[in-house]
């Protein structure tokens, strides 16, 4: 079994709060993460609302509530049954002890407009990302080719745990086109979304050449046959509601210049990019003309996934970028600190004027280009190129 560096946060968060709101898309490891957590508490009792017995068990909540006060309580799939926020936030408040329901959902977007309204103040919400690339490093890393290779086969398969398991690249490939397509056709239309599928598949299919780039609602709108951005900021919404989109937004800073206003978007896993792209093997991937962007959304997704455990999960993640060309592909402000990250997708990475431009403006105490590169070296007074691994480091966790 792979060991998640979420489970530490989760338990800490369990210890603090009455509930923990653990999200994610389905089948990044939700349920695995939270029977291993469950073996470590006495009598915890898991329940899988897509099984009848398990819902059956809910039929009358406040009673089954009551009867477990002192165990841990898992609903899995709980987006499924949103009626049960309001159940728990009266059996919260008549027994705030920390630790008594992990909760597990795939839809963000429904799950916290439900727990919003019932649970403010009494749940944690913590969302888990696919595998990180420090999570499948387990072992002392061997030679410097070896671990680039490593690398760049965790890059092509992406951080979903069947797809990165899978034995061939070619299972591997085919367990993200079959995840894709039941997502689109059968888990969006039951949680509601009565857009047709093939619209939807078209408009996925699209976005995947936006990956990394500002997004464009009016230059799409145009290619999905005219309809209007509005619509197609709405679609947006629902895969960044399921947590297959990433939409990053501009860092604003009262400098009067020209800043981009437009978000940049980011498929939150690049193993299901890939398969949107076609793109099957590492040969492929490296000749694609999308492959620099799709390096920077793996950075990106691994720095947007150690946020919530940076600065007491209040630490930010923007991207810089004026008129005049100074730009910087990720700014984290912690609340103390501003960091930058340029992210290159090469083994000898060189920066523009714009980078050292950005720096200025954002007056950053620190700035690195993240590149696939085996070990870093100083680039300047403030900046140093780095790897993958070492983002924990620089952001203030343990690798």
């Amino acid at each position: 079994m792979i060991e998640r560096i979420f489970l530490g946060e989760l338990s800490d968060r369990l210890g603090l709060y009455p509930g923990v709101v653990l999200l994610g898309a389905r089948q990044v490891g939700k349920s695995t993460l939270a029977r291993q957590l469950a073996l470590q508490m006495t009598g915890a009792v898991f329940l899988d609302l897509e099984r009848p017995v398990d819902r059956a068990k809910l039929d009358n909540p406040s009673v089954f509530f009551a009867a477990h006060r002192d165990r841990l309580v898992v609903i899995d799939e709980v987006q499924t049954m949103p009626q049960l926020f309001t159940q728990l936030r009266p059996e919260i408040d008549a027994d705030r002890r920390p630790g008594r329901f992990l909760l597990l959902g795939s839809a963000s977007g429904a799950l916290l407009r439900q727990s919003a309204e019932s649970l403010a103040g009494r749940v944690s919400y913590l969302e888990l990302p696919p595998l990180q690339w420090s999570e499948l490093q387990t072992e002392p890393q061997g030679p410097a080719e070896q671990h680039l290779l490593a690398l760049q086969d965790h890059w092509l398969r992406g951080g979903m745990p069947l797809s990165q398991l899978a034995k061939t690249e070619a299972q591997s490939l085919r367990w993200r086109n079959d995840y894709l397509q039941s997502f689109v056709r059968r888990d969006l239309p039951a949680l509601g979304i009565h857009i047709p599928s093939e619209t939807l598949w078209r408009f996925v299919r699209m976005l995947a050449h936006q990956h990394g780039q500002l997004f464009n609602a009016s230059a799409l709108a145009v290619a999905m046959g005219g309809i209007s951005p509005i619509t197609v900021g709405r679609y947006l919404d629902i895969f960044c509601d399921a947590l297959i989109l990433r939409k990053v937004e501009p860092y604003f800073v009262n400098l009067g210049k020209r800043l981009v206003k437009s978000p940049k978007i980011y498929f939150r896993d690049c193993g299901l990019l890939h398969a949107l792209l076609g793109i099957g093997h590492a040969d492929a991937l490296q000749g694609h003309p999308l492959s620099g962007y799709s390096w920077e959304g793996l950075v990106i997704n691994h720095i947007a996934a150690l946020l919530p455990m940076v600065a007491g999960g209040g630490a930010s993640l923007h991207f810089y970028r004026t008129a005049a060309g100074a730009e910087l592909d990720a700014v984290v402000d912690t609340g103390n600190e501003r960091i930058g990250f340029e992210i290159k997708l090469s083994d000898a990475p060189r920066v523009s004027k714009g980078f050292w431009n950005a720096c200025t403006d954002l007056g950053l105490s620190r700035a690195y280009v993240v590149a696939p590169v085996a070990s870093g070296w100083p680039l300047g007074e403030r900046a140093q190129v780095i790897q993958l691994l070492d983002l924990p480091a620089v952001l203030g966790l343990s690798p």
